[in-house]
């Protein structure tokens, strides 16, 4: 059996050591529901790239259009489907 550490000897928790690391872990796997465009509706004004927190949203900067969603890092919190004046994202199951 290994001997306890004592607290002095632990590593300090939720501290960033590594500046630039979160494209390096892929929190996807954490969702439930995961967000779907209907690009019929879509009038690709941005909101959802703008209020969505874990910059999920992908767009082609050139074309000026939604392209969709990066699913390895997106934790279906649907921000993006409640904040679209369109109503041309929706919330799936991942089922």
């Amino acid at each position: 059996m290994s001997k306890q550490k004592r607290a002095k000897e632990l590593v300090a928790g939720g501290m960033i050591v590594e500046a630039g690391n979160a494209r390096d872990y892929e929190t996807g796997d954490w969702r439930t529901e995961k967000p779907e465009v209907d690009f019929d509706k879509c009038i690709h004004c941005f909101f959802c790239w703008a209020y969505c927190p874990d910059s999920s949203v992908n767009v082609d900067p050139e074309a000026g259009k939604m392209k969709g969603f990066d699913l390895k890092h997106c934790k279906g919190c649907g921000i993006c489907a409640s904040i679209c004046p369109k109503n041309a994202i929706t919330m799936v199951s991942e089922r």
